[in-house]
């Protein structure tokens, strides 16, 4: 081995691969996917583009192993006590994917993207095999096991990554916007609208002015989960 090759190699030993994930989620938390440059990433981590191009080929691994690396260590978040039942089993997992959704509001795209660029994608089996497990200690028939993760895994994803975007639009307003007052604005313009063609939205707006974002997201979840145990 040569002196420049054993040069190479103690600095991509010094940068690992984990290490790179972890400046690539920080560089996403703070200005999204386009604030995830490799330019960006060496300036972090001072270094060259080499010792990066050693571990990630490019910036769609990069995203795909920061997806991973977030949702992994969400799922591996333990609830307080064992889950007395598959119920809440479900909840915890779900929580735990709502929580990393809203501390890293660009979560939501990756996985969206991952669920329609193909199956060899590392995070959707991932988080079904978490549904999948809570779903058959419920008891449900083999037959049901897949449609029955599968509404779980798409209405927690969706109503997580919903609820992220509402968070974003909020820092958009400025340090000093007041949630009630925007919800309240929501109501106000729903209300608004013709009677005649929105009947139900007029009906629940005064409903959106204090709703709790958390709560109504695991009203969701029990919604499913009483069909799946029906």
């Amino acid at each position: 081995m040569t002196a420049r090759t054993r040069k190479a190699q103690r600095r991509t030993d010094a940068l690992s691969r984990e290490r790179i994930i972890e400046a690539a989620v920080e560089l996403l938390d703070a200005a999204g996917e386009g604030g995830l440059t490799f330019r960006a990433l060496t300036e972090r981590l001072a270094t060259g583009p080499g010792a990066i191009y050693w571990h990630v080929a490019n910036k769609g691994e990069l995203l795909d192993a920061a997806t991973d690396d977030v949702v992994a260590a969400a799922l591996a978040r333990e609830p307080a006590g064992r889950p007395a039942s598959p119920q809440e089993g479900v909840r915890a997992v779900a929580l735990g994917l709502f929580g990393a959704i809203e501390r890293h509001p660009w979560l939501a795209a990756q996985l969206a993207g991952q669920l329609s660029r193909g199956p060899e994608r590392p995070v959707p089996p991932r988080i079904l095999e978490r549904f999948g497990q809570q779903v058959r200690e419920l008891g449900v028939p083999e037959s049901g096991w897949f449609v029955a993760a599968s509404a779980l895994m798409h209405y927690v994803l969706g109503a997580a990554g919903q609820h992220a975007a509402n968070v974003a639009y909020a820092r958009t307003l400025g340090p000093d916007a007041d949630r009630a007052e925007v919800l309240g604005a929501v109501a106000a313009a729903w209300q608004g609208l013709d009677p005649a063609d929105y009947p139900f939205t007029r009906a629940v707006a005064d409903q959106v002015r204090d709703h709790d974002d958390r709560e109504q997201f695991l009203a969701g979840v029990d919604l499913i989960l009483a069909g799946i145990t029906a």
